[in-house]
């Protein structure tokens, strides 16, 4: 017996690639397909339109390979209302609940397509049908002052653990849309889609200055910047160029560990990182025990900001988030020495404070730390312009396969990488004033 459901796909479907993922997929999984009309948009504005019966032998294979489309935006033909099922117990969601991708998301419910607020991947999908009802913590941002709350339903994701008992999740994938982000026809610099890609031959120079005419034209239009950090960043001597991102106010957040802050305050403090002069590349006596008394002094201290209002801490990129009320989050890992007071040892709440950051961002700026810039990238929507610069080649291709559609990898020094974005970026602030000299 054979089992067939017929989809449909609108959109740039041809140039951004996914009318060939499709069909791929269709075959891959043991299926066939049968193209019932193909409207090909023949201008830069206009889309193109398919519709094809998928079929397959048995309804397992049929149900994967739907799955396998829906990711690519497909939608059945005559789609029915999102099955939406209550959650039977705090933290615990129906079978065959649906997991959402990191693309832009849309539900039908009631009649119309809504879209879901704050997409992630690996997230439950939460439809609230009344206005003003209790949404619980999940991944929603707070209604209160928003202008469309008690406006009508509303979908967002929640994390497995926020799910609330009597949370209606929505199950399996009817009435769920997937809108991946298309390839846009006109140029677009660095950011193109899906162009990154991973190479330690591209001309880094080129690439680096439009990495820094975008974190300029974001800072510009009031956008938001957000920088994650490894520690590497500070042991290579690259903290000074970033803390001077920083003071400038091209920096609106900053995700890192333990470790980073711990080797910037050391730089402070004692002049090196782990123990060794940056400058001088020097190990002074007793040096490896100067991180470890970094993290007494601002444990005696109060915390990082007590410690730059002691002026025990004068200098250096977590001395300028304080100057500059940079939103900071120290998540903590097992290894932790300390840890210091500012970091986040419980990882959920870790986890939640990330979220909030990378839901507010448009630029993110991955340096040379694969844990954390994976715990962003988790939490992004694929529009999210991204760069991730590290000097392992893996690091940056697991990154950029998580599925942005707009990102930009590096294999390079970080401590070459920062300064020379640093003073591309500063230049631009330099001809300001020169002109308004002038």
């Amino acid at each position: 017996m054979t089992h067939s459901r017929t989809v449909e796909l609108a959109g740039h479907i041809i140039d951004s690639g996914t009318i060939q993922r499709c069909f791929g997929a269709v075959m891959d999984l043991g299926g066939s397909f049968d193209v019932e009309q193909f409207d090909i948009g023949k201008h830069e504005t206009e889309e193109s339109y398919c519709r094809l019966t998928v079929s397959a032998d048995d309804a397992e294979t049929l149900r994967a390979i739907l799955h396998e489309l829906h990711q690519n935006g497909a939608v059945l033909e005559s789609p029915s209302a999102v099955d939406l099922v209550a959650a039977p117990a705090d933290k615990v969601v129906p079978p065959n609940f649906y997991s959402t991708t990191n693309h832009p998301t849309e539900v039908l419910y009631d009649g119309e397509w809504i879209a879901v607020e704050r997409i992630e991947m690996d997230c439950a999908l939460v439809v609230e049908p009344e206005p003003g009802a209790d949404a619980g913590e999940g991944n929603r941002a707070d209604a209160s002052g928003d202008d469309e709350a008690g406006n009508g339903p509303r979908a967002y994701t929640k994390t497995l653990n926020a799910v609330e008992e009597g949370d209606l999740v929505a199950t399996d994938e009817s009435g769920i849309r997937v809108n991946p982000p298309e390839r846009p026809r006109s140029g677009s610099g660095a950011f193109g889609f899906m162009q990154g890609g991973v190479s330690a031959e591209r001309p880094s120079e080129s690439t680096i200055r439009q990495v820094a005419d975008e974190l300029r034209a974001v800072s510009d239009e009031g956008g938001n910047v957000m920088v994650v950090a490894g520690p590497a960043v500070i042991h290579s001597g690259a903290g000074d160029a970033l803390a001077d991102l920083v003071a400038a106010g091209y920096v609106d957040a900053l995700s890192a560990g333990n470790g980073f802050a711990t080797h910037d305050l050391e730089r402070s403090i004692y002049g090196t990182s782990l123990g060794m002069d940056v400058e001088t590349l020097e190990h002074p006596r007793k040096g490896h025990k100067h991180h470890i008394w970094t993290i007494s002094e601002i444990i005696r201290a109060g915390g990082i900001e007590a410690a730059v209002e002691a002026e025990i801490v004068t200098e250096g990129v977590m001395y300028q988030c304080v100057e500059r009320d940079v939103d900071t989050v120290l998540a903590g890992s097992i290894r932790d020495d300390g840890p210091l007071p500012d970091t986040i040892t419980d990882a959920v709440e870790a986890q939640n404070a990330i979220r909030e950051q990378a839901h507010e961002a448009d630029l993110v700026i991955m340096l040379a730390t694969l844990l954390h810039s994976v715990a962003v990238g988790n939490c992004l929507p694929s529009t999210t312009k991204t760069v991730c610069v590290d000097i392992d080649p893996a690091t940056v291709t697991q990154l950029l396969d998580r599925g942005s559609a707009q990102a930009i990898g590096m294999v390079t020094d970080i401590g070459t990488f920062v300064p020379t974005l640093a003073e591309f970026v500063l230049e631009g602030d330099d001809e300001e004033c020169g002109a308004t000299d002038e």
